[in-house]
């Protein structure tokens, strides 16, 4: 009997410490000069030191700026995951130093992780590079530089289909867009395109000011020659089918 409950309580004991353990390689990292436009990215990568599944609930970035990534399945005992972080340079030159905070089920239930480094404009980047570095860094070319949407209905998201070149001998990042109208975002998040070859960005136009409109828009990249620019314009109305008594205006539509 006394036997017994000695193995009970080594079985309980063993189930009570029975869980898993993320090991990280390096819990920060330092980017060091980012050029402006690109989107720095690093990957945390840590073992299950654990005797049980490690399970990652979220990832919480301190900033906007910054978007996680993570390994979505069980990490078993013995085996690697990923946390990726992803800061957006464009337009945020100067010293940066955020923070992730990884929650999961493992001994240290709440990880802090840290990326830091310095935003350069393209204009501190180029004096900095040598002729050879300039031949071979990467060149956006648009297949033209606007886009009319034509009459659209207000509240309507339609897409502006643009073909991109890399002229250039790197691969080609393209970053964030920006904009006065805050009205224009990627549909999909464009991959780097290789030397020599082109891929098609669709733009979604959010625009609900009503009446003819006209947008800049500036995509900016790791091309350090500087940032694309395009032009999206449209004639925005409340009602396409006309049936609408409603007089247009040059006022704005509140979103719905």
């Amino acid at each position: 009997m006394k036997k017994l409950l000695t193995i009970c309580l080594l079985a309980l004991a063993g189930a009570a410490h029975a869980q898993g353990v993320m090991q990280f390689s390096t819990d920060n990292h330092d980017f060091g000069n980012v050029p402006e436009g690109t989107m720095a990215t690093y990957e945390f990568k840590f073992k299950n030191t654990g005797n049980q599944p490690v399970v990652i609930a979220n990832v919480q970035a301190s900033c906007g700026c910054t978007t996680p990534d993570w390994t979505k399945t069980p990490v078993l005992p013995g085996k690697m995951g990923v946390i990726k972080a992803m800061y957006s340079s464009a337009g945020r030159p100067g010293v940066f130093n955020k923070t992730v905070t990884v929650t999961s089920n493992a001994t240290e239930a709440s990880k802090v992780l840290s990326i830091k480094g310095t935003v350069l404009t393209k204009d501190q980047i180029k004096p900095t590079l040598t002729p050879a570095q300039l031949a071979a860094s990467p060149h956006l070319v648009l297949d033209r530089s606007a886009h009319d949407f034509g009459k659209m209905e207000a509240g309507q998201q339609p897409i502006a289909r643009f073909t991109v070149k890399n002229t250039g001998k790197t691969e080609l990042v393209l970053g964030a867009l920006s904009s006065g109208c805050y009205c224009v975002g990627y549909k999909n998040n464009p991959a780097p395109i290789a030397p020599g070859q082109s891929e098609v960005v669709e733009l979604l136009y959010s625009q609900r000011q009503l009446g003819q409109v006209s947008d800049a828009v500036t995509i900016s990249s790791n091309d350090v020659s500087g940032d694309a620019k395009i032009t999206l314009k449209a004639n925005i109305v409340r009602d396409l089918s006309g049936n609408s008594m409603v007089k247009e205006s040059g006022t704005a539509v509140p979103f719905k």
